[in-house]
């Protein structure tokens, strides 16, 4: 998959990769994928694309607030031949036309109290207070169809915030993964996978390792020979 990123904007990273790699993991018992899929802050389109290539049958929506990833998420949807519907605004102000069947993204988390980058570009792609954790959960809440789907990527240490929250909004977590730089590091990242109105119980997946002796590990090797993302730089 060929992608075509900013030369001086928000890149995406591998957290998108890990993220994708455990949605396709826990879709893996459903046997026929298809309905509506959002793909929030979609910023290149990355995360949207890689699951809407492996899961043909879904109808991929993106909804991104700035208008250069707008442009960035469309030309890679037509590059890589894939039907796209894109939402240009601000998430949380948005009104959909439809609930969706599946939620996915690789949300800005850091805390809005760190020092932060001077580029815009940057502050909105990365820290929370441009998408605070509520806000962004009670809207995932009403615009999933029931038993809907939503999968994303955190923070590890806002954890606490994460599980009170989704159970605040009908929200039940099905499955976590996390995420450690080297395996005998504190985990840094979480993967989540909840489910509107489930009663399922909770299965916590095998940790993901980074790196091993400065490479990564075969795990996260075989993340992205499965993904096999090419980017490229450019200014739009």
């Amino acid at each position: 998959m060929v992608l075509y990123q900013p030369n001086d904007g928000y890149c995406y990273n591998s957290d998108t990769h890990f993220l994708y790699d455990f949605i396709c993991k826990n879709l893996e018992k459903f046997k026929n994928i298809n309905g509506e899929l959002l793909d929030i802050g979609s910023g290149s389109g990355i995360l949207g694309l890689l699951v809407s290539r492996d899961y043909i049958k879904l109808n991929l929506n993106q909804c991104e607030i700035q208008s250069s990833f707008q442009k960035f998420s469309e030309i890679n949807a037509k590059c890589n031949k894939i039907q796209n519907n894109m939402y240009k605004g601000s998430f949380l102000e948005m009104n959909f036309n439809k609930q969706f069947d599946i939620c996915v993204s690789n949300p800005p988390f850091y805390h809005s109290n760190v020092v932060k980058s001077e580029n815009e570009n940057l502050k909105i792609a990365r820290y929370n207070d441009s998408l605070p954790l509520e806000d962004f959960i009670k809207k995932i809440s009403k615009i999933l169809k029931n038993s809907g789907k939503f999968f994303f990527c955190y923070d590890v240490k806002q954890l606490s915030d994460i599980v009170s929250l989704l159970e605040k909004y009908k929200l039940n977590i099905e499955s976590l993964q996390f995420v450690h730089p080297k395996k005998n590091k504190d985990a840094t990242l979480v993967l989540v996978y909840a489910r509107k109105n489930s009663k399922s119980l909770l299965k916590v997946m095998d940790s993901l390792v980074v790196f091993k002796n400065e490479e990564f590990t075969s795990e996260v090797q075989s993340i992205y020979k499965k993904s096999s993302t090419h980017s490229i730089k450019a200014q739009i």
